[in-house]
């Protein structure tokens, strides 16, 4: 498999990410970073051993193949049309863009260059979410019927020493979780159908409690409490909860009700994590566990867990398809979809009426225990 030349504009907090994980992988070859902060570009290429460049250096270079775009939100757009006006393959973090309109312009200039265009997450390529893919495709749950799905707590502003954008249009719960658990959902059920949604801003300000702002409050202008009901092409409908203005509860991340039984699935904001089944007979045991590498705990967290962390695993599946000739599994398609399901939740609450998606897509191939490995290094 050739390598090919990956190039990051942005080298924030992220970055340290995928500069670290990508050598797990033997289809990538980080060559250099850029960043509006030039002495942030520096600090990182000495860190990893590549090389800075202007972010206008970087998209000339002949050695970068494809870019991944890790941005701040408000402006994947910008710089994804950039990077393929450059004549490279653009892989961003999540989301893709803010707008359905800004997707399909994407979309649009990619099939006329050519080129392709990936998206984080790539979580639902993770040992425990292709193990509960498995469970469905296999015929072990039946057909699922419904589901739900919960993000909730209270925020950022009790441990982010500057939280303003995460309550300002362009963020919010949905925009930036549910990629996460949508994309998820898509890849086990299939495509949404209609959403129907109620939002609402319970707090009009955020007090931080932390860090140099301390006690100083910051507005809210997006919604931060959002509750739909997501129905999907196989007529499951889904009940999704994501919400910064819940302190506790006692909700399960992500539950699939189907003909022949529960299944319990794992945080999908992480790669691992056990899954669960529950049969007619009402017992529920674990699903057995199986030899898939991105489900091993591979990275200690703050409070010294281990969990598994193979974020790079869509850019190398992207770098492999490309290279092969077939469709990555991060793809553009799938990326696109998710937006118009997460902007039309956010329209819905808004105008307090069902929409119907005018997008679609194929549910993404499932990456087995020996795939996933074979993207390894």
């Amino acid at each position: 498999m050739a390598k090919l030349g990956i190039g990051i504009i942005g080298c924030g907090n992220i970055s340290t990410a995928y500069l670290k994980l990508a050598p797990t992988f033997k289809s990538l070859e980080v060559r250099a970073v850029a960043d509006i902060n030039a002495e942030a570009a520096k600090a990182q290429a000495e860190a990893f051993n590549v090389r800075a460049e202007t972010v206008e250096g970087l998209l000339a270079a002949d050695d970068i193949d494809m870019i991944v775009n890790l941005t701040i939100p408000a402006v994947h757009y910008q710089v994804t049309r950039q990077i393929l006006e450059a004549g490279k393959h653009a892989y961003s973090e999540k989301p893709l863009v803010l707008t359905l309109e800004e997707a399909e312009d994407l979309r649009a200039l990619a099939t006329q260059k050519g080129l392709r265009v990936g998206s984080a997450p790539d979580t639902f390529l993770g040992g425990a979410h292709q193990l509960a893919r498995a469970a469905v495709d296999s015929g072990k749950t039946g057909r699922i019927v419904g589901g739900t799905c919960h993000f909730m707590n209270h925020g950022m502003e009790n441990w982010h020493p500057n939280p303003d954008f995460f309550f300002q249009p362009g963020a919010g719960p949905v925009l930036d979780m549910g990629p996460y658990y949508i994309t998820n959902l898509v890849q086990m059920i299939g495509p949404v159908r209609a959403v129907s949604g109620m939002t609402a801003a319970s707090f009009p300000t955020r007090t931080i409690s932390n860090g140099p702002r301390n006690g100083e409050t910051v507005p809210v202008d997006t919604p931060t409490n959002i509750h739909a009901l997501l129905e999907f092409e196989n007529g499951a409908i889904v009940t999704l909860g994501m919400s910064w203005d819940v302190w506790a509860h006692r909700h399960a991340e992500m539950e699939l009700y189907g003909s022949e039984g529960s299944l319990y699935v794992p945080d999908p904001n992480f790669f691992g994590g056990d899954v669960e089944f529950t049969g007619p007979d009402g017992k529920t045991a674990p699903l057995d566990a199986w030899d898939h590498p991105f489900g091993v705990p591979n990275m200690e967290m703050g409070s010294g867990e281990m969990r598994a962390n193979y974020r790079c695993a869509g850019l190398a599946d992207m770098a492999a398809a490309i290279d092969e000739g077939r469709e990555h599994r991060c793809n553009i398609d799938l990326a696109v979809h998710v937006v118009e399901v997460m902007t039309a939740i956010l329209k819905s609450g808004e105008t307090r009426e069902w929409v119907t998606m005018t997008t679609t897509c194929t549910r993404p191939e499932a990456l087995s225990p020996d795939e996933a490995r074979a993207l390894m290094a």
